[in-house]
């Protein structure tokens, strides 16, 4: 920490300080501070990854980041710690995940589990495979077509600055299996939710429809995906077939848990600002993007805007568990404080790269604050968009309450190059971008922090969008 960030932090604190000391900056000023040297972030960042690493929901390891991040909201200064603890079924990935070809063009594929898929038995199974270039092929295959066979699920991602097409290809992971399972399969695979051309599959989340029993399903690299489709195109009608072994497992009910913590504002009767991430990651990386980064950044913002003296209204940050393996924590969240209004909701959970964008849920009903947030953070070269805001994922509580969202738009071009892989590492992220985060967080937070009126929605507030549906 520099002299004049320690200076500035005793003063926040009332510890005395010598008299030359020049007096706390205001809330933009502290936002161009940060902007210059903020290291708050990049520090919980690297302490998370290094110290805890892979924080996978309901394990041992996800219990140690909450631990961690207890201390660290100690350390600097927050009030009213909490772990809230909620119990979840826990699925872990097991040591086992092997894809081969055994036909006509053998050799290995790179392959993950997907978070609640079944295990093969013992040795693995083989058979042919089928290839559908998306979901919507699959689903217009026959009932009872698959029986004995494995569904080949791809797609055509591609980047995009605002990570839409995470919506349009999404459902190769999030509901692929599933279907392939009511047609018979007996296993699936799929082209990797990611747009990189690195061999490290992305694993995530797929889900079973009521009453279909749970198949082995796995994620294979972009580079391998696109080998087996060339594999496809060549094999001029010939079966190709793949064994696949994996060993994932169901633990049953296991604990997770939310931390919270406070910078307790001069009305404490007011609502509060609530400000979110997710600590937990999965297995496969110590998850610096998703969501370290979040959760570096909105402490960070708390604690700067803090530093221009005790806002009106209490800032919380909720740290929210499980949410990879089913936003588990955001409803247990919600369902634990529904009844205590929230003034207004923003989450990071989409890495670290530069905030481009602005958007509220209240543009048309309170249009004097959006105008004054936007006006504040144009200089970031943040600009003011008409879409309304949906909120995280981990803001299911504002969503039930009908309450004020605003989304902090960051640039999403190189995100799905990483998420949930092992390149999910603290070398990626961008101090000079990290930083942004953090200036536009401490203006937008420290404006909403001292508003002392209602901040009011009337405008409908969509479902979460595709993009934060399932992780």
């Amino acid at each position: 920490m520099n002299r004049t960030l320690t200076a500035l932090v005793a003063l926040s604190l009332c510890v005395p300080a010598a008299a030359n000391v020049p007096p706390p900056l205001d809330l933009a000023q502290r936002a161009d501070l940060a902007l210059a040297s903020d290291n708050h972030a990049y520090a919980f960042i690297e302490g998370l990854t290094t110290e805890v690493g892979p924080r996978q929901a309901g394990t041992e390891a996800e219990a140690r980041a909450r631990a961690w991040a207890v201390e660290w909201l100690k350390q600097y200064g927050f009030e009213n710690i909490a772990i809230e603890p909620f119990m979840m079924d826990t699925w872990v990935p097991g040591d086992i995940a092997h894809a081969r070809v055994t036909g006509p063009f053998a050799q290995d594929l790179e392959v993950l589990p997907l978070g609640n898929s079944a295990a093969t038995p013992v040795g693995g199974i083989e058979a042919e495979v089928v290839y559908f270039r998306n979901v919507d092929e699959l689903r217009a295959a026959p009932d009872g077509s698959l029986k004995g066979k494995i569904a080949f699920i791809s797609h055509a991602m591609s980047r995009t600055q605002d990570g839409s097409q995470y919506g349009f290809a999404g459902p190769a992971r999030w509901v692929g299996a599933g279907i392939a399972a009511s047609k018979g399969a007996v296993g699936a695979v799929i082209k990797s939710v990611g747009t990189d051309n690195h061999r490290n599959p992305h694993t995530g989340g797929t889900s079973f429809p009521d009453g279909i029993t749970p198949i082995p399903a796995g994620a294979l690299s972009l580079p391998d995906a696109a080998n087996l489709e060339r594999m496809f195109a060549r094999a001029k009608g010939r079966p190709i077939t793949l064994r696949l072994e994996m060993n994932p497992r169901q633990l049953g009910p296991k604990e997770s848990g939310n931390v919270v913590g406070e910078i307790v504002g001069r009305n404490p009767s007011l609502p509060p600002v609530l400000l979110a991430c997710h600590i937990d990651s999965w297995w496969n990386a110590p998850g610096a993007f998703d969501d370290a980064a979040g959760c570096g950044i909105i402490i960070a913002a708390a604690r700067s805007v803090a530093e221009s003296g005790r806002p009106l209204r209490t800032i919380r940050v909720l740290l929210a568990g499980a949410e990879e393996v089913g936003l588990f924590g955001s409803t247990a969240y919600s369902k634990a404080h529904l009844a205590e209004p929230i003034a207004v909701g923003i989450e990071s959970d989409f890495g670290a790269d530069r905030i481009w964008r602005f958007d509220s849920n209240f543009r048309e009903t309170n249009p004097v604050l959006h105008k004054k947030i936007a006006s504040a953070v144009a200089r970031f070269g943040v600009s003011s968009g008409t879409d309304v805001a949906g909120g995280g994922a981990d803001l299911n509580i504002v969503r039930d309450q009908k309450g004020a969202l605003i989304d902090l738009q960051q640039d999403g071009t190189r995100y799905f190059d990483l998420h949930h892989t092992p390149d999910d590492t603290l070398d990626k992220i961008d101090i000079v971008q990290l930083r942004q985060n953090v200036a536009v967080w401490t203006q937008v937070v420290g404006i909403l922090a001292n508003e002392e009126t209602a901040i009011l929605t009337g405008t409908p507030i969509p479902a979460a969008p595709a993009i934060m549906q399932s992780n």
